[in-house]
């Protein structure tokens, strides 16, 4: 079994910093890719940005030069790193990952709230 554990969620003001992680643990697996996924109130869920083994990434056009998506493959862990936060921003941010015990499988994490807010 594997769990992905998500951190870093909060209040910042407009044009503030946050930094997201997620670690996945367990034993005997194998990640693909990861990605951070977030859904607004009343919204559907939409892609924020991935990363495709160590180095192929993928942004929303929303978040373009704001964002920055990176991988710690010896910890099992990818980290968002969010600057210029807008109010638009506000969402759950999920932490998503392709994960091989026997078959390849999506998994996903709790969530975690970001507020952007004067």
């Amino acid at each position: 079994q594997v769990q992905l554990v998500e951190s870093g969620g909060g209040l910042v003001q407009p044009g503030g910093s946050l930094r997201l992680s997620c670690a996945a643990s367990g034993s005997s697996f194998s990640i693909r890719a990861m990605a951070w996924y977030r859904q607004a109130p009343g919204k559907q869920r939409e892609l924020v940005a991935a990363v495709i083994g160590d180095t192929t990434t993928t942004y929303a056009d929303s978040v373009k030069d704001r964002f920055t998506i990176s991988r710690d493959n010896a910890k099992n862990t990818v980290y968002l790193q969010m600057n210029s936060l807008k109010p638009e921003d506000t969402a759950v941010y999920y932490c998503y990952a392709d994960i091989l015990i026997t078959t390849w499988e999506p998994y996903w994490g709790q969530g975690t709230q970001v507020t952007v807010s004067s």
